[in-house]
C-alpha cells in the first residue's frame, strides 16, 4: 500500500457517514445516532544506500458516541450521550482540588 492510498483510506474513514449513523426506526420513532470522529495519518520515505529503502505510513482513528437525534412525530430533539466515566473523573478533580486546599 503506497502513501496515496493511506491518505485515501483516511479520507473515507473522516465522512460524514462515519459520525452519523444509520437511523434505526421503532413504534414510529426515529433514532439517528451521532458520533465525534477524530484521527490523524502520517507517513515517512527514506533511502538509505542503494539497496535499502524504506516507507511507511498509517492512520489512527478514534469514534465517540455523543448523542442522537429522535424524531418523533415531525419534532426533532437531541438527546446528548452520557459519558460516565467524564463525570466521574470530573468529580474526582473536583474532590481532588478541594482537598488540596486544607
Amino acid at each position: 500500500m503506497d502513501m496515496a492510498d493511506v491518505f485515501t483510506k483516511a479520507r473515507e474513514a473522516l465522512t460524514v457517514r462515519a459520525t452519523i449513523g444509520e437511523p434505526v426506526t421503532q413504534d414510529g420513532v426515529v433514532l439517528v445516532p451521532v458520533a465525534k470522529v477524530r484521527g490523524g495519518a502520517g507517513g515517512g520515505e527514506g533511502h538509505e544506500g542503494t539497496d535499502k529503502e524504506g516507507t511507511g505510513g498509517g492512520i489512527g482513528l478514534t469514534s465517540t458516541p455523543i448523542g442522537a437525534f429522535v424524531i418523533r412525530d415531525g419534532d426533532v430533539s437531541w438527546r446528548p450521550a452520557i459519558d460516565v466515566n467524564k463525570i466521574i473523573l470530573g468529580g474526582q478533580v473536583v474532590r481532588w482540588s478541594r482537598s488540596s486546599r486544607c
